[in-house]
């Protein structure tokens, strides 16, 4: 971190996109949205991009932390062509609602779900990757047999241990703020730690920028303190897993320092997860939507066939 800290370019803040302003991914236009929603108190400002044939296959994507729907930006330039593609802004991140309200991943599921049910999809594939997982948990296990398949990325699932979730005494502590409000340091932070792989400055800066829009460093924090990982390990293999209907496919970095790979290549893992699920390991950490685009594209294009 200590070389890569002055080696990122200054990250001036981006200007907030404007509902209809378009951004061009490769050959597909994608366009920015803003959606008032049913949830907290009377609505949700959710902010998504789009893109894709209109009456095509849909793909909703979910980002982790710190991250945004940018994160899912090579997948949206290869696969929108063929899908209607929706990369969402968690409630909390980039430019969607950070106001105070419901910041329980269950809540967040059942506003996400009201979002999807506003904007008349009825079914749709779901990818997540990190503290989007949770909340496509609930999603999966509350619209039942409307996803069609569900790529699990990064994150526990049937097997947990203390020691291999510091974010949480981190994002609860009351430095938090301080902490997430210097964006830069953070997100540098995060891919020193959970890289294996070189990721471009360019998506090093863009993640930044889309962490620094105002009202983050609080947001964020309250999911964190409206759960915690026992909590929802408990909840997963209690309650969540056994509501799933369709293919899981766990998506998980081979060299990930805290989601050890035998914790997802253990055989009774998949086998308590619905009839045609399986385990992908990335060669990279963490963040293979950015370590290994390209591998990250042929397997989800496989996986949505």
């Amino acid at each position: 971190m200590d070389q890569l800290l002055p080696e990122l370019p200054e990250t001036p803040p981006r200007a907030p996109d404007a509902d209809g302003d378009e951004e061009r991914l490769g050959k597909i236009t994608f366009t920015h949205r803003f959606v008032d929603s049913p949830g907290d108190g009377e609505t949700v400002r959710w902010h998504y991009v789009e893109g894709g044939p209109a009456h095509a296959p849909v793909v909703v994507f979910l980002h982790g932390v710190p991250d945004s729907w940018w994160q899912w930006h090579y997948a949206l330039e290869a696969l929108g062509s063929d899908y209607r593609c929706l990369a969402i802004d968690l409630k909390g991140y980039g430019q969607s609602e950070k106001g105070t309200g419901d910041f329980r991943q269950e809540g967040v599921a059942i506003q996400l779900a009201a979002l999807l049910d506003q904007l008349r999809i009825e079914r749709f594939s779901l990818i997540t990757h990190d503290r989007g997982t949770p909340v496509g948990d609930h999603l999966a296990a509350l619209m039942g047999n409307r996803v069609i398949r569900y790529g699990r990325g990064q994150q526990h699932l049937w097997h947990l241990h203390p020691d291999l979730h510091p974010q949480q005494e981190m994002f609860t502590s009351p430095d938090a703020h301080s902490m997430l409000a210097d964006a830069r340091r953070l997100v540098v932070t995060a891919y020193s730690l959970l890289t294996e792989r070189e990721v471009k400055e360019s998506d090093l800066v863009r993640t930044v920028q889309e962490f620094s829009y105002d009202g983050i460093s609080t947001a964020v924090p309250r999911y964190f303190n409206s759960s915690s990982f026992r909590q929802e390990w408990v909840e997963r293999r209690t309650r969540l897993i056994p509501q799933w209907k369709c293919p899981v496919l766990l998506l998980q970095g081979a060299d990930d320092p805290v989601q050890p790979r035998e914790f997802y290549t253990d055989p009774l893992v998949v086998a308590k997860l619905p009839q045609g699920s399986g385990v992908h390991l990335f060669d990279s950490g963490h963040f293979w939507p950015f370590e290994a685009p390209e591998e990250t594209v042929t397997v989800l294009r496989e996986f949505l066939k």
